[in-house]
């Protein structure tokens, strides 16, 4: 049975060096390496953030409801999951946009068994609209999407080579985890993912990685089992790489 790897990339990356909008080279540079990873046969799903449109906390200042900013964020990860998906369709891809709240035209509605019966299809299945509510992350969004299709590991691609103790650019002594356990990221409240996302990814077992994605070829490395980036696992589970 072919591995089957749920992506969490955030909008900033598709906006490219200055993280905002749509830029054709980071687009690009995303899809060849996905590209890469289907000719291993690994199958994959991939959750997009809206950041590069809209962020909640970028405006705050606008002063309108929390509910009403999140929902303008779940529209944003809409346009960046259809956008991607047609980067991927554009390198010979077969890709299919889902959505929460999808409306058939913009993305399809997403459901765990339509999800599925993409992805079995051959598709990357490229997913937007968030969890469908606010108050919830991205991050949150992929670990749900990841349990609901049955994957593997859910991957998170960052800016930073993986997990430290505290900001590696502020100080130069921050201790580097290669492999790390879901109770020590939440006893260090530990910003690597809101602390929702680490708490269901402990319940349910979910392997977790997080990686570089501006790493040469990390996408491909780090679905293909490299030990790349830091790991998040149970205590007992010693399956660093697949």
């Amino acid at each position: 049975m072919a591995p089957r790897i749920l992506l969490k990339i955030s909008g900033e990356v598709l906006g490219g060096k200055d993280g905002v909008g749509a830029d054709g080279d980071a687009l690009e540079r995303i899809a060849l390496q996905i590209k890469a990873v289907r000719k291993k046969d690994i199958e994959l799903a991939v959750v997009v953030g809206g950041g590069n449109f809209w962020r909640y906390r970028d405006n705050a200042s606008l002063n309108i409801p929390r509910t009403a900013s999140d929902a303008l964020g779940m529209m944003a990860a809409t346009m960046n999951a259809r956008l991607l998906s047609e980067a991927l369709m554009v390198v010979g891809l077969k890709a299919r946009t889902m959505a929460a709240h999808g409306n058939f035209y913009f993305a399809q509605p997403y459901t765990p068994s339509l999800g599925v019966e993409a992805i079995e299809q051959g598709n990357v299945l490229v997913l937007g609209g968030g969890t469908g509510n606010p108050f919830f992350t991205t991050d949150t969004t992929g670990v749900l999407r990841a349990l609901e299709l049955s994957c593997d590991e859910m991957m998170k691609a960052t800016k930073v080579d993986g997990i430290y103790d505290s900001d590696p650019i502020l100080n130069k002594d921050a201790r580097f985890f290669k492999h790390i356990t879901y109770d020590e990221v939440l006893q260090r409240a530990l910003a690597v993912m809101d602390l929702s996302a680490v708490i269901l990814s402990k319940e349910n077992n979910l392997r977790v990685r997080v990686f570089n994605i501006y790493e040469d070829d990390a996408i491909l490395r780090a679905a293909s089992g490299e030990a790349i980036g830091s790991l998040i696992t149970s205590n007992n589970d010693t399956r660093h790489t697949r």
